[in-house]
């Protein structure tokens, strides 16, 4: 009898092997392989028209309006009559990527990284040219002292820069609910207190 029961169990063993080795690797393989791609950079084309140092702690309407014209004047006059994005913005909920294109329109490893909570002010509002969205960065030296910068960048319409005051408005409130749950900031701030800096005119 026990002879019989171990040769039962010596029959059932043999088959295994060619039940196991199904391949499910190749299977796995074939689905994953166009994730082996480049990453593709997301956001809104835009041409950076560069930045200039600004001055003061109180950042109200209109105080960007003479550093981004200082910027557009300069950049209207280096232009050619046809004058390609050079940039692509991306809004991040933590951080702002400002993309460098190459002459092809492809993003290239050089990349300006901005954090969101460093930003005092945004704007699409300016007389200058409706296209025009801008930002003020606080940026920390090596000496631990700090600037305040006036970024601005064109973009292809009007709408396009609303959208990108809107996604930074949007960008900010996710990164102050994140700092004050964190306790980064006080309890008894609200987010309507710090981000009436923040312009998103639908006008």
């Amino acid at each position: 009898m026990l002879k019989t029961k171990l040769n039962v169990l010596t029959l059932r063993k043999e088959p295994l092997p060619t039940v196991i080795f199904h391949e499910p690797e190749a299977i796995e393989l074939c689905t994953t392989t166009p994730l082996m791609k480049s990453r593709t950079h997301t956001g809104c084309k835009v041409t950076y028209l560069g930045k200039v140092s600004t001055t003061g702690m109180q950042f109200l309407s209109g105080c960007t309006e003479k550093p981004v014209i200082e910027l557009w004047k300069k950049h209207t006059l280096a232009r050619e009559d046809i004058y390609p994005a050079n940039a692509l913005l991306e809004i991040r909920p933590f951080q702002v990527w400002l993309h460098h294109l190459d002459l092809k329109g492809e993003a290239t490893v050089h990349m300006d990284t901005f954090q969101v909570a460093r930003i005092a002010y945004c704007t699409a509002d300016h007389n200058v040219s409706p296209n025009i969205f801008a930002w003020v960065y606080r940026e920390i030296n090596d000496d631990l002292s700090y600037q305040m910068d006036c970024h601005a960048v064109e973009c292809e319409s009007k709408l396009e820069a609303k959208k990108l005051a809107h996604a930074m408005m949007e960008a900010f409130k996710k990164t102050f609910h994140s700092m004050k749950s964190d306790g980064r900031i006080h309890r008894n701030s609200s987010s309507e207190e710090v981000s009436h800096e923040f312009e998103s005119d639908d006008g």
